[in-house]
């Protein structure tokens, strides 16, 4: 708990210091204030609304048995070196898949937030995402369908299509930052083949931070998230 509650404050601190670097052409960062009191929100809303979601999930984990954060029997290679050579090969995976089909889309490569704010945003969304989309939906959507209404049958069925269900929001949360980066005011304005790379970005991304968080904990899903975040839209964004 004591390394949840560090995770928390961490991007509690990293939501405030985001608000004061350049955003780039990504969209702003909230309603029309002073940038103290735009920080003072996203830190409040990091402390009470992801940690509150964290929170649950992490109980709910706990209860399906999901390896906790620092889980004896997971070892610091499993937890820590594994999701960042997957975080690595998933990155180079994301400019390679966008290099090939930038062709064949009418808007272009996809939008990178501007260094240092890409450093910032990585960590952000490493914990952020995977609290929301991974340590709540995933324990929360297993819990409630295995243990309470299948009476603890069919764990991992259960698991892999709550993982799928995920993996879809997942990918359907990014289409508003794609909308707003490049001025879209429709989504039919998004190409089929556009369409399809996001999804299927997001979509891999999604899948295996969901099966390392199972296997190897939260801090597992955290790893490779970031580290694919950092391949992506740090190095390569500042190509």
């Amino acid at each position: 708990m004591k390394i949840y509650v560090g995770l928390i404050l961490v991007l509690a601190i990293l939501s405030a210091i985001g608000v004061f670097l350049p955003q780039g052409t990504l969209p702003p960062q909230g309603l029309p204030a002073p940038n103290p009191l735009l920080a003072l929100v996203n830190a409040c809303v990091a402390l009470i609304l992801y940690g509150g979601l964290g929170f649950v999930g992490i109980k709910l984990s706990q209860k399906l048995d999901f390896p906790g954060l620092l889980e004896p029997r997971i070892s610091n290679e499993q937890r820590f070196l594994i999701p960042a050579i997957i975080g690595v090969a998933i990155g180079v995976f994301f400019i390679l898949t966008d290099v090939i089909l930038r062709p064949f889309n009418s808007l272009g490569p996809l939008p990178h937030p501007p260094f240092p704010f890409s450093i910032v945003a990585s960590a952000v969304a490493a914990i952020g995402e995977e609290i929301i989309f991974r340590l709540f939906f995933i324990s929360l959507g297993v819990w409630l369908i295995s243990r309470i209404i299948l009476k603890g049958r069919r764990q991992n069925q259960v698991f892999w299509i709550v993982a799928v269900l995920s993996t879809i929001l997942f990918a359907l949360a990014h289409i508003p930052t794609v909308m707003i980066s490049f001025g879209l005011k429709s989504i039919n304005e998004i190409s089929t083949v556009f369409m399809a790379e996001i999804i299927l970005l997001n979509g891999i991304l999604s899948l295996f931070a969901a099966y390392y968080f199972r296997k190897y904990g939260f801090l597992a899903a955290v790893g490779i998230h970031f580290w694919t975040d950092v391949i992506w839209h740090v190095i390569w964004g500042a190509v």
